[in-house]
């Protein structure tokens, strides 16, 4: 999606603007086409894979919510308690379709920036692939145990034991529309058929009777691109910076800047943008530019001079990570 249509949408979507006729008239259409696709998918799930520990991350609302972030962090409690985890994805946005498995040092053209992200931070097994069943196979013959789909709720042929639906807390559900009309992929009643809702900061738009479980992003460590040196976020307050955010909500990262007393010349790109040398071209050369660990793992190869990227954890309750293990320790019947 270009950056106007994707500011067009967002918008509509989000900021109040009325939805065209043209756009709620095919809402019915697409309701139609996702029940059958839901419905075809689910009956053509492999059995192989039926006794499989498959955790589905996923969401309901097109662009992001704090999935990936969320899957870097099961992976880390999951490989805390010994069930070693792997991650399988679509890898959204790479100009490859096959089936690859993701290193450190791939290209984030061929595998997608967020798998790239997750191997990076969490070196577990990752692998992308259209075929998310084909994916998970491989990981369990390389002795994985527990496979995490990021950013498969929709993937209805991959079986799963725990779906996690993740809301962004900022944003919400939007109008409250399904797609094209708004950012809904499925009805909000699907949010009583999963297994937890975790809602990504405060947000009103989840009902209290589904139990969400709160997670926040803390910030980490500012890295420079070039590997030099390590700064907290706390060093950059008072100062003045380009902030750089090509994704889903970029104004979660301004704000985040913001909070540590920054000063942000704001550069809004779409999400899942390719950066080039000429996005770059206009900022104020000599401030520091601070970006996202996502967007960083596609800009480190332009050699960009005083650049950082933040990394972020996510922070969720103790009590339901081990509820999490301990749900994935049991033997399904």
């Amino acid at each position: 999606m270009g950056a106007d249509l994707e500011q067009k949408m967002n918008r509509r979507w989000y900021g109040g603007e009325p939805v065209p006729a043209w756009q709620r008239a095919l809402v019915p259409l697409y309701r139609l086409g996702q029940r059958i696709d839901r419905a075809w998918k689910s009956a053509r799930r492999p059995s192989d894979l039926e006794s499989a520990r498959i955790v589905v991350v996923g969401n309901l609302t097109a662009g992001g919510s704090g999935k990936t972030p969320l899957v870097i962090r099961l992976c880390e409690v999951l490989d805390k308690a010994g069930l070693r985890p792997g991650v399988v994805s679509r890898g959204y946005g790479r100009k490859s379709t096959k089936l690859r498995l993701v290193s450190p040092s791939s290209d984030p053209s061929v595998v997608g920036d967020e798998p790239l992200l997750i191997a990076r931070r969490t070196g577990v097994p990752v692998i992308v692939a259209e075929d998310r069943c084909e994916a998970a196979r491989r990981l369990l013959q390389q002795g994985v145990q527990v496979v995490v789909s990021d950013d498969g709720l929709q993937h209805y042929r991959l079986p799963r034991r725990i779906e996690i639906c993740v809301v962004d807390g900022a944003r919400g559900f939007g109008n409250g529309l399904l797609l094209p009309a708004g950012p809904l992929r499925e009805p909000l009643e699907r949010l009583a058929q999963v297994d937890y809702v975790v809602v990504n900061g405060e947000s009103p738009a989840v009902p209290p009777e589904l139990e969400p479980i709160p997670m926040h992003l803390a910030p980490g460590l500012l890295r420079a691109l070039d590997g030099s040196q390590s700064w907290r976020l706390s060093q950059f307050a008072g100062c003045r910076v380009n902030a750089v955010a090509g994704i889903a909500n970029p104004g979660r990262f301004f704000d985040l800047l913001r909070s540590a007393r920054i000063t942000v010349n704001e550069y809004p790109f779409p999400d899942h943008h390719h950066f080039s040398g000429a996005d770059f071209e206009a900022m104020d050369a000599d401030l520091p530019v601070l970006m996202t660990a996502k967007d960083a793992v596609k800009v480190r190869e332009l050699g960009l001079k005083n650049a950082w990227c933040l990394e972020v954890d996510a922070v969720l309750p103790q009590d339901w990570e081990a509820e999490l293990v301990a749900r994935l320790r049991e033997e399904k019947p």
